[in-house]
């Protein structure tokens, strides 16, 4: 595992003008909001407040989400079997080094159910560029990017917002080596937003809104996690 190059303090941006609505108004599918930007200061507020940006319909507008329950990762519970144990060994893994192409492979436009718009993509490397947004890039013995994952990261926090394979277990093993990284940090949540069959495989767990609001707000005062 290669750690990322050493970083300064993230730089926050200026302030949005949007105010969002309660989370406790958002309907059953966890749709809070439409519109707004995708502006630095916008996206980062969402965050702050448990909510996160992902389009919705065909037309792909913007929506703003707080789905209850939360699916979220204990960083004491991840699962590891022995076969992914084994693929952890066969790869390498960095931070940060190349965070456009792990963002181009969670947006391959063949795989199913894509939602990562030019615009989210846009989003997402701004706050990259200031030190908010990070990578995580896994290759093979080639020094082939065959997986990844990218979030954003505030305080305590992590929030992932995808992840790709072109190998097997290639994702896994991004999620291992992010977590190892986040518990040595000191991290307070990994938050994966919904629940999926790969993630509860890793240990994933439902809980309700209010609970990871409550341990939100405790991640936002602790020190930063990446």
């Amino acid at each position: 595992m290669t750690p990322s190059p050493g970083a300064s303090s993230p730089t926050e941006p200026p302030g949005t003008d949007w105010v969002f609505p309660p989370v406790a108004s958002a309907d059953d599918t966890g749709l809070l909001a439409v519109g707004g930007d995708l502006d630095p200061g916008t996206v980062l507020s969402a965050y702050r407040a448990g909510i996160f940006p992902m389009p919705v319909g065909p037309e792909h507008t913007l929506g703003w989400w707080s789905p209850d329950p939360r699916a979220v990762i204990p960083l004491d519970g991840l699962v590891i079997s022995r076969s992914l144990t084994q693929s952890v060994r066969k790869f390498a893994v960095t931070f940060d080094l190349d965070f456009d192409a792990v963002v181009e492979g969670c947006a391959d436009p063949s795989r199913p159910h894509g939602w990562i718009t030019n615009e989210m993509r846009t989003a997402y490397r701004l706050l990259y560029d200031l030190g908010w947004a990070h990578s995580v890039e896994v290759r093979d013995q080639s020094g082939t990017l065959v997986g990844g994952l990218y979030g954003v990261a505030i305080g305590g926090v992590f929030a992932g917002e995808s992840m790709f394979h072109q190998a097997r277990d290639a994702s896994k093993v991004a999620m291992v080596r992010l977590v190892e990284r986040l518990r040595k940090a000191g991290a307070v949540l990994f938050d994966v937003q919904w629940q999926t069959p790969h993630l509860e495989s890793m240990g994933a767990v439902e809980i309700s809104r209010t609970r990871y609001l409550d341990l939100l707000e405790l991640a936002l005062a602790s020190p930063p996690a990446f």
